[in-house]
């Protein structure tokens, strides 16, 4: 299983359109990718309920998981992603 921490850059956190972009990634990688605080409880990262119930704010550490053929470059994506301010984009 891969993994990748990322710091959310988001001004409104991983919330709203962040949140509906990121979910949009993951869900167009085709893998099952996993979401959460490290250390913490992670949610499947294709629910867009799920993600935003998670509450993650702008600087907090998220880690990201995942299993399958190309989940190095799709969480380096997915990393990359949450470390850009998605809510200016």
């Amino acid at each position: 299983m891969a993994s990748r921490t990322a710091v959310v850059a988001a001004a409104v956190g991983l919330h709203a359109r962040p949140a509906s972009l990121f979910v949009q990634a993951v869900t167009a990688s085709g893998l099952p990718v996993k979401v959460g605080r490290v250390g913490q409880k992670m949610v499947d990262a294709r629910s867009i309920l799920m993600v935003m119930s998670l509450g993650v704010k702008c600087g907090e550490e998220v880690e990201l998981t995942a299993d399958g053929g190309d989940a190095e470059a799709v969480l380096d994506q997915l990393a990359q992603m949450l470390e850009t301010d998605l809510d200016a984009a």
